[in-house]
C-alpha cells in the first residue's frame, strides 16, 4: 500500500532544504524548480509504494525489477541536475558532456541536502564529501565535472557556505573546466565493480 504522506514529507523536506542550500551558493531562485518530476505520478506513486523510511525507494524499485528502474530513468532523464542526464550512448560507448555550472552546483546542494536530510544527527561537515568519493567510480562523468564538484565538497568541510559564495564557484569552474574537453569518451564501458547478488538483496528487504 505504501506510505504516500510520508513519502511527500521526505522528499518536500529534502527538496526545501537544497533550496536552502542553493540560495547559500548564490543560484537559489534556479533551485525553486529543484525535483519537482518526484510529484508527478510516475515517481510519486512508484516510490510511495516502495518507501520505508529507512533506504531510498529506488533502490527497492531496483530489487523488484531486476536492477531496472522506471522511477531512476524518468527522474535523471528530465532533471540535469544528474550526471545520468549529460550521457550518451553511441557505438558500444558511453558519451560524457560537462554539466553546466548551475547544474553542477545544484548537484552539490542536492546531495548536502540528502546528506543531511537522511541523517541530521549523523551529518558533518565532510558527510557529502565522503558520500561522493565513495560513489564516483560508479558514475560516468567527465573529469571537470569531477574536480569540481569534488573541490565544492571539500571547501564546504573546511569553512562551510562562505568558501561557496557564486562568485568563488564560477571562477572555480571556469578555471577546471578550462584544463579539458567539454565531451569525455568512456572506451571501457565496464566498470571494475561487481553488482551484488539480488537475490541475496532481495532477501535482506524482504522484497518479492
Amino acid at each position: 500500500m505504501g506510505h504516500p504522506f510520508k513519502h511527500f514529507r521526505t522528499i518536500t523536506k529534502h527538496r526545501n532544504r537544497v533550496i536552502y542550500n542553493a540560495f547559500h551558493m548564490g543560484i537559489g531562485f534556479h533551485a525553486l524548480g529543484h525535483d519537482l518530476s518526484k510529484y508527478g505520478y510516475t515517481e510519486f506513486h512508484n516510490s510511495s509504494i516502495n518507501y520505508t523510511g529507512t533506504c531510498s525507494p529506488v533502490f527497492l524499485d531496483r530489487l523488484k525489477h531486476n536492477y531496472y528502474s522506471i522511477v531512476c530513468q524518468h527522474h535523471t532523464k528530465r532533471n540535469p541536475h544528474h550526471w545520468e542526464y549529460w550521457t550518451d550512448f553511441f557505438m558500444g560507448r558511453i558519451i560524457t558532456k560537462n554539466m553546466p555550472y548551475k547544474y553542477a552546483t545544484e548537484y552539490v546542494c542536492d546531495v548536502l541536502s540528502a546528506a543531511y536530510v537522511y541523517n541530521p544527527k549523523g551529518f558533518k561537515p565532510d558527510s557529502a564529501l565522503n558520500y561522493f568519493n565513495g560513489k564516483v567510480g560508479h558514475y560516468y562523468m567527465t573529469k571537470a565535472t569531477i574536480e569540481y564538484i569534488t573541490w565544492c565538497f571539500e571547501v564546504y568541510s573546511k569553512v562551510g557556505f562562505k568558501g561557496l559564495k557564486k562568485k568563488i564557484t564560477k571562477a572555480k569552474y571556469d578555471e577546471i573546466t578550462k584544463k579539458y574537453p567539454a565531451v569525455e569518451i568512456y572506451e571501457n564501458t565496464l566498470i571494475d565493480c561487481p553488482l551484488p547478488d539480488i537475490n541475496e538483496l532481495r532477501k535482506k528487504y524482504n522484497v518479492k
